[in-house]
């Protein structure tokens, strides 16, 4: 039987054992891809649950900037202790470097070059070597003409890896250096403050609408009349947009200024205006839900209880 490239690549993603050792489970069983997995159990190189079954949902964030342009990337894993393995950063540190050279879609990204093979194949060989369950998430590119994308990391666990991580794109003439320092400070604002927008204008409009029908179910409760209740949800309208919109934050830096006028401020120092482009934030984990395992009933199911 001739045992096929996609048929290795089916049993390793089933198991995460190497690619050797699926071609040779594949070639000792004619090709049958469930007498394979159960081949390459009794030698001991797959394990019973298939990894690709298992929630993903630790991991690393990792950044990597060239300047003018900068790349975030999340790579997950089924335990934080796997997070602090040093095979498992350098391979969050390699996707992140390489992302720069793509357009940041999770399929050119695999598709890229990671020490002479493919991050996707990358990523399998990990999961046969660590024996966890892994995936690329999600990944940004963020690119200006002139100026800075800066990047900052919280909870860093390495250099460029953390469990949030921010970028921030401000395009300038100005002194890159200044440039860079402010954006930075930004970055840790976001980091903190994990706005909704940069602007008002960018605020998703189903989320202003949702708000805007509390504010007035609210307001109205009050009896007041009709024009002092618009009013009241004018006021209230903008109270949201200074808490979500980044532009309109209070600048957690100095405590005192918005951002919009710490960036302004900042120009001074930069040389030139300096505009904001936009921002990312990746906090790890985010939106995963995790599987929650009932040990307890578990246990009573195996001993015939209910």
């Amino acid at each position: 039987m001739t045992v096929t490239a996609s048929m290795v690549k089916e049993l390793r993603g089933k198991t995460g054992a190497g690619m050797m050792d699926c071609k040779t489970a594949l070639i000792e069983t004619d090709g049958d891809i469930e007498s394979a997995i159960d081949w390459l159990r009794k030698k001991g190189i797959a394990k019973a649950g298939k990894k690709s079954d298992r929630t993903a949902a630790e991991g690393l964030v990792g950044v990597a900037s060239n300047g003018t342009k900068s790349a975030v990337v999340e790579l997950n894993s089924e335990t934080d202790f796997v997070a602090r393995n040093d095979e498992f950063q350098a391979l969050v540190n390699g996707v992140a470097n390489a992302t720069l050279g793509t357009d940041g879609s999770i399929a050119a990204i695999l598709a890229a070059d990671l020490g002479g093979k493919k991050i996707e194949d990358a990523i399998t060989d990990a999961i046969s070597t660590i024996g966890e369950n892994m995936a690329l998430r999600r990944a940004t590119v963020m690119e200006v003409s002139e100026g800075v994308v800066s990047s900052y990391v919280h909870n860093a666990t390495g250099d460029g890896l953390g469990k949030i991580g921010v970028l921030v794109a401000l395009q300038s003439s100005g002194d890159t250096a200044a440039l860079d320092a402010i954006g930075r400070q930004i970055a840790m604002h976001v980091a903190a403050t994990n706005p909704l927008a940069a602007t008002k204008d960018e605020v998703d409009a189903d989320v202003v609408a949702r708000e805007t029908a509390i504010f007035s179910e609210s307001a109205r409760q009050s009896g007041k009349p009709e024009n002092i209740v618009e009013k009241m949800v004018e006021g209230r309208l903008r109270k949201f947009y200074e808490e979500v919109v980044l532009l309109s934050q209070t600048f957690v830096i100095d405590g005192e200024n918005t951002v919009e006028t710490a960036l302004k401020n900042a120009e001074k120092e930069v040389g030139a205006e300096i505009e904001l482009k936009g921002f990312i934030r990746f906090q790890l984990g985010d939106g995963i839900e995790k599987k929650e395992e009932d040990f307890a009933a578990e246990v009573a199911a195996m001993s015939g209880k209910s």
